[in-house]
């Protein structure tokens, strides 16, 4: 599978129990990347891309035992390390900067190669750096 997630510079994924991937300028990138894949999220995530009219889009509270291998999966509030063993690859979205956080990314960037690094201007932040990870 493929591990889409929203972080801040400490990996704070969640702050005062509420998302940190609110950014439409991600949400489209997101949409585009995933073209010709399915997109599977829990319906915590799925309305921030409700409106878009996506149909590659597989909503499950069990998504990320139900990805397969190509596939994508957008993760905001679930804790990633027991399914790290199936992650194939990981797109991080950084905004660049520390909020306080109620969860982070659980799985050790350091045991994965950093293959990709472009940033971008988002609606939120002013620059929103995606970064890719392979095993």
């Amino acid at each position: 599978m493929i591990v889409i997630v929203c972080v801040d510079d400490n990996l704070g994924m969640m702050f005062n129990n509420r998302r940190q991937s609110r950014d439409i300028e991600v949400i489209k990138k997101i949409v585009e990347l995933t073209k010709g894949s399915w997109l599977w999220m829990n319906k915590y995530s799925y309305e921030l891309f409700a409106e878009l009219g996506c149909t590659n889009i597989n909503v499950d509270s069990g998504f990320l035992s139900e990805t397969a291998n190509g596939e994508y999966c957008f993760v905001e509030n679930t804790d990633l390390e027991p399914y790290e063993k199936w992650v194939e690859k990981i797109i991080i979205y950084r905004w660049n900067t520390v909020y306080p956080s109620d969860r982070e990314l659980d799985i050790d960037l350091k045991s994965w190669q950093l293959i990709e690094n472009s940033d971008f201007v988002g609606k939120s932040h002013e620059i929103i750096t995606m970064e890719v990870y392979i095993k």
